[in-house]
C-alpha cells in the first residue's frame, strides 16, 4: 500500500516535503536488508519471528521502527548489529555483509548498560581503548563527546550517581565515540518518564544534526517516531513483516509545538489504523481477553 495515498492531498504536494525526501533518496544507500527472516526453535517447534524483511536506510537518515508488541521489533534491530544471526536474506552495510558486531554499527539498549565500576569518562573511553586508541587519544576524544552531550562537569562521576537520561547521553557518547557509520537505538527513552524522554528527544536530534551518522530507532510510541523520524517502517506481527513505509511529512526543524500539527496528526493516524488493525486481528477460536473467575467477593458491584 502507497502511504501517501492514505494521508491527506495537501501533504502529497507539498513541494517541501517532496524535496526533502528527493534529496534523502539521491544519498547513498548505508544499510540495505534483503529477505530478512528468522526462525526460533522452541518446545512447541519452530517459531517464525521475522519474515522477509526488506528495506534500505540511506546516509544521515532517521529512520523508526515500530509495530505491535511482539512483531520483532527488537529481534531485527539485533541482528543488524550482528548479536543475532538471521535464519535467511542478509544485512549489508555499505554493501559488506554483516557477519557479527562490530566498529562500523553502535548500539544503544533501553536498559543502562553502561560500566559502575568505571567513571563517565572511563566508559567513554572503554571502546576507544579496545580499538587501540592510545590512552590520552582515548581520553581527549572521550572529552569531546561529553561536550557534545552536553555532560563535561561529569567526567569524573560514577553511572550511579547520575540521572536516567543523563545515563542514556552516555551511552550514547560511548556508542559514537568509535565513529560509527550507523546508531542502532532499542527503544534507549522507553524507562524514561515522559519530561526527560521529552528532552532526551531533542538532544538525540541535536546530536544527529551535528555529526554524519544515520540512525534506526525501535520504539513503541508513534508521537516519538513521528517526531524523531524522516520515515517510519511499520511492522506485522507474528511474524514480523514489513507492512508499510511511511515518509514522515513533518517539517524540519522539528518542534514540540507540531505534535498538534495537521501532517503530524494525519501521520499518526495512519500509524494506528495499521497498528492498531493489526493487533486486534486474531486466530479463528481465539478469544480477545482471558475468562476470568471471581476470587472473592468485592462487596460491591461496578460497571
Amino acid at each position: 500500500m502507497n502511504a501517501q495515498k492514505t494521508l491527506p492531498s495537501y501533504l502529497e504536494q507539498s513541494d517541501e516535503v517532496r524535496a526533502r525526501f528527493d534529496r534523502l533518496k539521491s544519498r547513498d544507500v548505508i544499510l540495505k536488508v534483503k529477505a530478512l527472516g528468522k526462525t526460533f526453535e522452541t518446545r512447541k517447534g519452530e517459531t517464525v519471528a521475522l519474515k522477509g524483511i526488506e528495506f534500505e536506510t540511506h546516509r544521515r537518515e532517521f529512520l523508526c521502527i515500530v509495530g505491535p508488541s511482539g512483531c520483532g521489533k527488537s529481534t531485527l534491530i539485533r541482528i543488524l548489529a550482528g548479536l543475532e544471526t538471521q535464519t535467511t536474506g542478509e544485512v549489508l552495510l555499505e554493501g559488506k555483509p554483516v557477519r557479527g558486531p562490530g566498529r562500523d554499527r553502535g548500539m544503544v539498549f533501553q536498559g543502562y548498560t553502561l560500566f559502575p565500576w568505571l567513571t563517565v569518562k572511563r566508559n567513554v573511553m572503554f571502546g576507544l581503548e579496545v580499538n587501540n586508541a592510545g590512552r590520552l587519544e582515548a581520553e581527549r576524544q572521550a572529552l569531546q563527546w561529553l561536550q557534545l552531550i552536553g555532560l563535561e562537569k561529569f567526567a569524573d562521576a560514577y553511572p550511579h550517581q547520575l540521572s536516567g537520561g543523563m545515563k542514556q547521553r552516555v551511552a550514547i557518547a560511548r556508542a559514537l565515540a568509535n565513529q560509527p557509520r550507523i546508531l542502532l537505538m532499542d527503544e534507549p527513552f522507553g524507562a524514561l518518564d515522559a519530561q526527560t524522554r521529552a528532552r532526551m528527544q531533542a538532544y538525540l536530534l541535536e546530536i544527529w544534526r551535528k555529526i554524519d551518522i544515520t540512525i534506526v530507532f525501535i520504539t513503541h510510541d508513534l508521537d516519538e517516531a513521528i517526531y524523531l523520524a524522516d520515515r517510519v517502517l511499520v511492522l506485522k506481527p507474528h511474524p514480523g513483516e514489513v507492512q508499510e513505509l511511511i515518509e514522515v511529512p513533518v517539517p524540519r526543524p522539528r518542534q514540540m509545538g507540531q505534535f498538534i500539527s495537521e501532517e503530524f496528526l494525519a501521520t499518526k493516524a495512519r500509524l494506528e489504523e495499521l497498528i492498531y488493525s493489526s493487533e486486534a486481528e486474531t486466530e479463528e477460536g481465539d478469544e480477545p481477553y482471558p475468562v476470568m473467575m471471581r476470587l472473592a467477593e468485592a462487596g460491591d458491584n461496578v460497571e
